[in-house]
């Protein structure tokens, strides 16, 4: 048996011991996103230090906990921070929890994070739901690993952000009037913000907000099969003709400013999602 299919099962027995629950969604929460396992009905919690295989969460505004539990009545596994490329970690490390939530029986993925405005028409406090992705993190979660247990080799990537969710969560926006975006997501390595030249180029080839996370996870939830739904809050505006200094704090209380609006959207979705049938290119009804 191959190394990471060995490590995922002794990760998901460790989450089944103090947990014997299969969840329905599996949630991670990016940069000044935490206050959403607030609407959790908790069962319990899990220090990352207690799983094994599982990184550290390092970065600022992380907690570093696995919270288990019900939201919107839906079993889920909601991470209270997540990890990145910028701290040392590998891709395969970053990823290892979307491997374990689909290991412990989840159907859907929630992934949300704060980003850079490229879009002139985003403004601070805007949530954009992530319709595409450009990676340019030089690297892939997939190289190396060919075991079959995990997933097709080449896993398909035309849809990898789910259209029935995606659709779900347009129409939950305009009938609870959260000001939302469809917009594609530019994945950088960090931990430095981008040049205006950077910004520049961004812009010209498509990209509408610019973070640090994300993509590595949801190209192995393509692999495992999960339906996606990403969510980034625009956190600060990166017109490169207008480009002011920024810093982490300015992020992380942009990302809090906005963070009820993407806490309602998300159990609103889920709610939704786990009481209907969700499937790519079907439209759901209001």
């Amino acid at each position: 048996m191959y190394r990471l299919k060995t490590e995922i099962e002794q990760l998901a027995a460790a989450v089944r011991r103090r947990w014997n629950r299969c969840p329905r969604a599996g949630i991670i929460l990016g940069t000044g996103l935490g206050n959403l396992t607030d609407g959790v009905d908790v069962d319990t919690v899990i220090d990352y230090a207690d799983l094994p295989h599982f990184p550290r969460a390092t970065a600022l505004g992380h907690t570093g906990r696995l919270v288990c539990g019900q939201l919107a009545g839906v079993d889920v596994v909601v991470m209270e921070g997540r990890f990145h490329f910028y701290e040392g970690h590998s891709l395969e490390s970053i990823t290892l929890p979307v491997r374990m939530m689909r290991e412990l029986g989840a159907e859907f993925l929630f992934v949300s994070n704060a980003s850079g405005g490229m879009n002139p028409n985003y403004h601070s406090g805007d949530i954009m739901l992530m319709d595409d992705h450009l990676n340019f993190m030089g690297s892939n979660p997939l190289c190396g690993h060919t075991d079959p247990a995990l997933g097709p080799r080449f896993p398909d990537m035309c849809q990898p952000y789910d259209r029935g969710l995606l659709e779900l969560a347009e129409t939950i926006a305009r009938r609870d009037n959260i000001r939302c975006h469809r917009g594609v997501y530019a994945a950088m390595t960090g931990p430095n913000y981008e040049t205006r030249a950077e910004y520049r180029f961004l812009r010209k080839i498509g990209a509408d907000v610019v973070g640090m996370s994300t993509v590595p996870e949801v190209i192995v939830a393509a692999q495992c099969g999960l339906k996606v739904l990403a969510l980034s809050t625009v956190t600060n505006i990166c017109l490169p003709d207008d480009l002011g200094r920024v810093g982490k704090m300015d992020v992380i209380h942009a990302a809090e400013r906005a963070e009820p609006q993407l806490r309602h959207l998300v159990r609103e979705v889920l709610f939704e999602a786990s009481t209907q049938s969700i499937r790519p290119g079907v439209t759901q009804s209001s």
